[in-house]
């Protein structure tokens, strides 16, 4: 290795170690700790005199928030027959915690209270088809600011908060792959109002120090805008509506009963986000599962009304579980089957030691029902059939790959599956693979040869880019995808780019 490739070799090896880190927790658990991590040192800062509420209030207003939207949530949920999602009330809880004033004037409490409420009940009231349209937190705070009881503050916008606040969007942004869309949020809503201030008599850098430290830009980024239930389906429509959003919070308005207000703004993005997306979740009847390989299964659902989605996106799934293993309930998984299909299908890895989700998965009798909650995701191929594409996938990685080649890709297009996997035992889809017209290679760590309609192509674990140009030397001019665990994912987006990939999509499992 030359000196100029250790850093680069050293960044790929981080970056893989905190991709599996952080594969450990759901999106939903990791901003639940980050939030709760926040809180805490909220009432460290208060301690030390860098806060001014008074650490009775903060802890009675962190009580109030909590244990509302916790119990009216339940209560709720048994009003409607649903299982209740204590994650997701918690995290809602803690988000209005930072958005309004801790105090002990009774207006001040009622109104608390009151958004509490609301934003349990906007995830019955203001859904469609079992799936919540707006966020529950901005919901609870625009319809109390409404009624005059209470106005959100936004206070988690304090420069002291930011030491821990700014790491902590970070990982949260990361962990989501959200980094691009925050960005081109925070570039419009900080132009604006950096603008504004420019306009007031302040200098450059006290503008953007102000609009970013002083206004809630990046805890509403990091917490609210980005929720996953809330989004738009695919990247450009995200970016579009981070645009957007940015605008819409940024720019200053006055229609009397309505001004402008950061959880007004996210209620508008929420909303185009739904226009755009798959309205609503549904319901997935259980037809019946098979094993793929010593440590894969396939699991078949009949859905309630049909499903929208392109070849390569995933499916968000609602697996309640009585004992939780720490992970939360919600988990994603790419669809093999092809749009139109009956049925919807999922690869997963089912090996030892189990998730509580994927226990819940492997107890389904036929007949038995689970909810969708989303569909998304971009891992998909380029428009035009005459771009060639090189697919890379490592282990459960070759299912985002089923849903493009039983749609035909590789009957429409120059289509390369390269395969990386233990042993031709642990090769899935072989049947679905030799039909596909597709040109596969597989690549097998423990030296043995795979099937006769797959090239070898040579044995060991690790793929480097001159090992990757020799098996693909056209490499420079396919679209590149890469699939598998993160610590994969990261080596072999590092030796496509040294083989001379222009640009690498990457799809990561998180191991649920």
């Amino acid at each position: 290795m030359s000196p100029v490739d250790a850093p680069k070799a050293t960044v790929v090896f981080a970056a893989g170690r905190l991709d599996t880190l952080l594969g450990k927790y759901t999106m939903y658990r990791l901003i639940l700790l980050v939030l709760a991590a926040l809180a805490a040192y909220s009432l460290l800062l208060n301690a030390l005199g860098w806060l001014t509420f008074g650490i009775p209030q903060m802890l009675v207003h962190l009580v109030l928030c909590l244990g509302l939207t916790y119990v009216s949530n339940r209560g709720l949920a048994a009003l409607f027959h649903v299982r209740p999602h204590s994650e997701s009330s918690l995290i809602t809880g803690l988000l209005l915690y930072f958005l309004f004033w801790p105090s002990f004037m009774p207006m001040d409490a009622a109104g608390v209270a009151l958004a509490c409420v609301l934003a349990s009940a906007s995830k019955y009231a203001l859904a469609w088809r079992g799936r919540h349209i707006f966020n529950p937190a901005a919901a609870g705070a625009f319809v109390t600011g409404l009624t005059g009881l209470n106005i959100a503050t936004w206070w988690a916008a304090t420069p002291a908060m930011l030491w821990l606040l700014v790491p902590g969007v970070l990982l949260v942004l990361y962990r989501t792959r959200k980094l691009l869309m925050a960005a081109l949020f925070l570039v419009v809503a900080t132009s604006i109002v950096s603008a504004e201030l420019l306009q007031a008599g302040l200098t450059l850098g006290s503008a953007l120090g102000q609009a970013l430290a002083q206004r809630p830009l990046l805890f509403f980024v990091g917490f609210m805008l980005t929720e996953p239930l809330t989004l738009a389906p695919r990247r450009w429509q995200q970016l579009a509506l981070a645009a957007v959003v940015g605008a819409v919070f940024a720019v200053p308005y006055n229609f009397g009963f309505i001004a402008n207000s950061p959880e007004l703004a996210l209620l508008v993005g929420n909303l185009l986000a739904f226009l755009v997306g798959q309205r609503g979740g549904l319901r997935l009847r259980f037809t019946g599962a098979r094993p793929l390989t010593p440590s894969t299964t396939e699991f078949a659902f009949e859905p309630s009304r049909p499903v929208r989605f392109v070849p390569g996106q995933y499916m968000e799934l609602d697996l309640p579980h009585a004992k939780s293993d720490g992970k939360g309930r919600r988990r994603v998984f790419s669809l093999t089957s092809a749009p139109g299909s009956e049925t919807v299908k999922f690869g997963v890895r089912t090996a030892e030691p189990l998730s509580a989700a994927k226990k819940v998965l492997l107890d389904l009798k036929p007949g038995d029902e689970v909810a969708a909650t989303s569909v998304g995701g971009d891992f998909v191929l380029p428009r035009d059939p005459r771009v060639p594409v090189l697919l890379i996938a490592a282990g459960i990685g070759i299912t985002p790959y089923l849903a493009h080649l039983a749609s035909g890709a590789a009957k429409d297009r120059d289509v390369v599956l390269l395969l990386l996997a233990r042993n031709p035992a642990e090769i899935a889809y072989t049947a679905e693979l030799q039909a596909s017209g597709a040109r596969i290679l597989a690549r097998l760590a423990d030296g043995s040869v795979p099937p006769s309609f797959i090239t070898d192509a040579g044995n060991g674990g690790y793929l480097d880019g001159p090992a990757l140009l020799d098996l693909v030397p056209d490499i420079v001019d396919r679209a590149v995808y890469v699939s598998g665990s993160p610590a994969s994912v990261a080596s072999l987006r590092s030796a496509a780019r040294k083989a001379g990939a222009r640009r690498v999509h990457v799809d990561s499992f998180s191991g649920y």
